[in-house]
């Protein structure tokens, strides 16, 4: 859990929607995520400065970000995590700005969108001048044209991508969208070896206070504060105290925050039915550190001869995309994808066409503690169908999962909910310490589709049940993929009924499309 989350707390504290980070939590460090209104950003003093000429028109600046790029006010010395020394150049303020400017007039989708009454005369910071270089339209139903426009530390961010490490309790929540007072927050999952684990905490447990504090019901912005503080912690190593219900009952744990290392395959099993063997696994991000073990939970199911499978994504929010095609390539074999492809980038008018992402056959070799070998074959099952389950937690490279499998024609039968819709993607741009995410692409399958903007639907529609371990047979959306493999038939759209929507609580950077440059 981060500070891009503790945004969103504040922001539901303060009476607004709740739904979209933007607000500042109130911490030391930048947000994870930015997302202010369109207008009226919060370091902007309306006619403190002119405006330059590249101001009213960003093509004077050409694709002059090359020169900006690195070109840092405050230049970081040393070396990454990785041991590479830094590239930033001593800069200014303004240099920051003119490259963000100039990329995104470059790159954007809907460059030709953003407003040029912005002037980089009134910004204090970069994060703040990003945040308002998108589109201000809104869709037919009122809703912001592009939704997932943000930042991230890049030290955190490639710690989350190479190590697969987030900061905070391993614990994954799931709240209430609406009302945002009183706040109805239960864990989806908890991390094995987390301090979350450590202090027994489990699914469906319900979260009530926070260092003594009412989280349901705090409205007041210092008690929202000192929430945040004990939910999302800044830095490793200090402890706070929560109290959970679970069953009727509470009970109060301390947990201290620490640097977590998240395992993205879990429950590698096979399920003996009467009518065959079927293999199951929980995927929970496509990151550096998933392809390895991707690899060898299929290499795993292949060795085990099953027949069929079920691929549990319901709160999988992306990331990698050549991670999600070597994922559909080893689910549908060679036979299947053979000339294919897997998403095609649809970029803005100034790009010229790229090379689509096949179904990749091999591995990338991506960064981690345990890499895949460069080029090393991928085992494959040969399936013609197979079951997702998905929830609304379910985005962006999952969905690609999903939309590229039948693109080549391969059954998909999705149990569960309707996917959150991020048919959109993004390169990563690291400039100065942050790294920045702007929608740069949408992605189509090989038959051309790719318009989900609100999500794709389920085949039968089943509510995640909190009651029962993620990977129990027993546990509904599972259950209900099993049942159907039998009787083609979906349960009745009431028997595992919600009362009221919710949404997984997590950074928007854990709901994204990545684009890896081909090597």
């Amino acid at each position: 859990m981060s500070s891009s989350l503790a945004a969103m707390l504040l922001l539901a504290a303060c009476g607004g929607g709740g739904g979209s980070p933007g607000a500042t939590s109130g911490t030391s460090r930048p947000p994870v995520a930015q997302q202010p209104p369109a207008a009226t950003p919060p370091a902007q003093t309306p006619g403190a400065g002119q405006p330059t000429p590249e101001d009213l028109n960003p093509n004077l600046l050409g694709k002059a970000y090359d020169s900006y790029w690195n070109q840092c006010a405050a230049p970081r010395s040393g070396v990454d995590a990785s041991g590479r020394p830094y590239p930033d150049r001593q800069g200014s303020l303004l240099d920051e700005l003119k490259f963000l400017r100039a990329w995104t007039n470059e790159y954007y989708l809907w460059y030709n969108e953003v407003p040029n009454t912005y002037k980089m005369a009134d910004f204090s910071n970069p994060l703040d001048y990003f945040a308002v270089l998108k589109t201000p339209a809104l869709t037919a139903s009122g809703q912001p044209k592009d939704k997932y426009h943000f930042t991230y530390p890049t030290a955190e961010w490639e710690a989350m991508q190479t190590q697969g490490i987030d900061l905070g309790y391993g614990i994954t929540f799931t709240r209430n969208r609406e009302p945002n007072i009183p706040r109805v927050w239960v864990i989806t999952a908890v991390e094995p070896g987390s301090p979350a684990a450590a202090a027994g905490l489990r699914r469906n447990d319900r979260l009530l206070k926070v260092d003594g504090i009412d989280f349901v019901n705090a409205g007041d912005p210092a008690l929202v504060d000192r929430i945040n503080a004990g939910l999302f912690p800044a830095t490793a190593g200090t402890a706070h105290s929560f109290v959970f219900e679970r069953a009727g009952a509470t009970f109060e744990v301390s947990m201290t925050g620490a640097e977590v290392r998240v395992a993205p395959v879990k429950n590698v099993k096979v399920i003996e039915t009467a009518s065959g063997k079927v293999g199951y696994l929980s995927f929970e991000t496509h990151n550096g550190v998933s392809e390895k073990q991707l690899i060898d939970a299929f290499t795993r199911l292949k060795a085990e001869g099953v027949a069929d499978l079920v691929l549990d994504m319901r709160y999988n929010g992306g990331g990698l995309l050549y991670v999600a095609s070597e994922l559909a390539y080893m689910i549908a074999g060679p036979a299947a994808t053979a000339g294919k492809v897997f998403e095609r980038p649809q970029y803005n008018d100034k790009t010229p066409p790229q090379a689509p992402i096949m179904f990749r056959d091999t591995a990338y070799g991506f960064e981690s503690p345990d890499p895949a070998r460069p080029g090393s074959p991928l085992p494959t099952l040969n399936l013609r169908r197979v079951t997702v389950l998905t929830t609304a937690g379910t985005c962006s490279a999952s969905e690609a999962v999903i939309n590229g499998l039948r693109g080549a024609d391969v059954e998909v039968i999705q149990i569960g909910g309707q996917t959150c819709g991020k048919p959109y993607g993004f390169t990563p741009v690291p400039n100065c310490g942050t790294t920045y995410f702007s929608i740069e692409f949408k992605g189509v399958n090989h038959k051309g589709f790719g318009d989900f903007p609100d999500g794709l639907a389920p085949t039968c529609q089943v509510a995640d049940d909190l009651s029962r371990p993620v990977g129990d047979p027993a546990e509904g959306l599972l259950a209900t993929a099993l049942a159907y493999r039998n009787s083609n038939a979906c349960p009745a759209p009431s028997s595992r009924a919600r009362s009221a929507p919710t949404s997984i609580v997590r950074p928007e950077v854990k709901e994204i499309s990545i684009l890896t440059r081909a090597r």
